[in-house]
């Protein structure tokens, strides 16, 4: 016999959760309604490795950001000593996955993915080291009309959810050479205010001053307010674009803010980006964010294709949605079989088999010498409907004992007694599906 007083428990990875029965239960009810509200805007599933070459994220997040200076997973593979990354978002492995099977030679694709990210954070609530993303993505597509259509199909899973004051914060990078004249302005600003800034801004001041602009350093917020606004230095095509943008939105009554400061923490982005913020989740406000990236394609070896989307953090969703439905109660099984005796356990496995072939839920109690009195408690917590009772009486005659566990004003008895022959047209009306 092993001797586990001295054995220490082994615990999950700080900031890698276990998703528990009740917790796992609302995400696949929310995750039922994603995929729905996904396929009505006509987007399909793909699936890319959770592990992908650590040259994909450098190259198409930028060096120069916080997920790959600082929160990348990665290591040497030991076989052949290649640098590998555990994703820390899905977005440049769907083009590079684009890129390697050519999914846009015959026409633009909307395509969506649903899975786990890893980013090494200070884990709080909202921000986890492995947190999952839903992840959409249309490409191919280019032109104002499809950056305003994916926040109209945000805006609609709000109201799908029931979740109210969810803001939209908007802003535009501009093309890449709007972005080039504005970091010498940008440069300039912070040269003269150098001793202003923190260690990291330092470091990327030369490097990429708009990164500086995405600081969380609450110390350098007064400074970044009285930086240049990069919506002054685009372009006059850049303005029109966002203009276009802006009247889409005000078209379908999408209220919105323009964010000047709005920049969004990855390199591939150009012209519209926005965010989704709310005030329910503490200092983790943004719940879904993206925009534009004409360039990603090119940055990562393919053909110049134009392309934008956005991305949700699930848990931050699932949290935001548990402030506005009622709590979940899992329903284990509609129909819990408790039994007296060895021959009447068989039975029971036997009858299990029937009722589920008719599209129930069915549990039977195991644990041979367990009393009634358990057994019904066990029913009662799973929150099926009915509990069956099969013993030695039932077999003899051909019946079933009947324990209505959620008893409706229809129900004048919670007990009675039914042939096996009536009893699943019985449980078919007792038990609406």
């Amino acid at each position: 016999m092993i001797n586990n007083k001295n054995t220490k428990k082994i615990l999950a990875i700080r900031g890698m959760n276990d998703i528990l029965p009740l917790r796992s239960f609302d995400w696949g009810s929310l995750e039922n309604i994603l995929f729905k509200w996904l396929h009505s805007y006509g987007y399909s599933n793909i699936r890319v490795p959770i592990l992908e070459q650590t040259s994909l994220f450098q190259r198409g997040i930028g060096e120069v950001t916080d997920i790959v200076e600082k929160e990348m997973y990665s290591f040497r593979d030991s076989y052949n000593d290649d640098s590998l990354t555990m994703r820390p978002e899905i977005t440049a492995g769907i083009v590079r996955a684009a890129i390697e099977h050519n999914i846009v030679y015959e026409r633009p694709r909307r395509l969506y993915s649903l899975g786990p990210v890893f980013r090494h954070e200070r884990p709080q609530l909202g921000r986890y080291r492995q947190f999952h993303q839903v992840d959409i993505e249309a490409i191919g597509f280019e032109g104002p009309d499809l950056d305003a259509e994916l926040m109209i199909m945000v805006s609609r899973l709000w109201k799908i959810l029931g979740i109210e004051n969810v803001k939209l914060e908007v802003n535009c990078l501009g093309s890449y050479q709007d972005r080039l004249n504005y970091k010498g302005v940008l440069l300039s600003f912070f040269e003269k205010n150098i001793d202003h800034l923190d260690e990291i801004s330092k470091k990327r001041l030369y490097s990429n001053p708009l990164r500086i602009l995405d600081s969380k350093n609450p110390i350098l917020s007064s400074l970044i307010e009285k930086a240049p606004i990069l919506l002054d230095y685009l372009s006059d095509k850049s303005l029109k674009y966002f203009d276009s943008v802006c009247n889409f939105l005000k078209s379908n009554d999408i209220p919105y803010y323009v964010n000047n400061r709005l920049v969004r923490g990855l390199d591939y982005y150009n012209l519209t980006v926005f965010e989704w913020t709310t005030d329910k989740l503490g200092s983790q406000s943004t719940v879904c964010g993206g925009g534009r990236y004409d360039n990603l394609f090119s940055m990562l070896g393919g053909k110049n294709i134009p392309a934008a989307g956005f991305a949700i953090g699930f848990e931050r969703l699932v949290e935001l949605w548990n402030f506005y439905k009622s709590p979940s109660k899992i329903e284990e099984c509609d129909i819990y079989i408790t039994h007296r005796g060895l021959i009447a356990q068989k039975l029971s496995f036997n009858y299990a088999e029937k009722l589920r072939d008719s599209g129930f839920k069915v549990i039977v109690h195991c644990g041979l010498n367990d009393s009634l009195k358990r057994q019904f408690r066990m029913a009662d917590l799973s929150n099926a409907t009915l509990a069956i009772i099969f013993g030695e009486d039932e077999i003899e005659n051909n019946f079933a004992s009947i324990k209505l566990l959620r008893l409706s004003h229809n129900d004048n008895v919670n007990q009675e007694k039914i042939s096996l022959e009536l009893l699943i047209p019985f449980l078919k009306d007792k038990i609406k599906k």
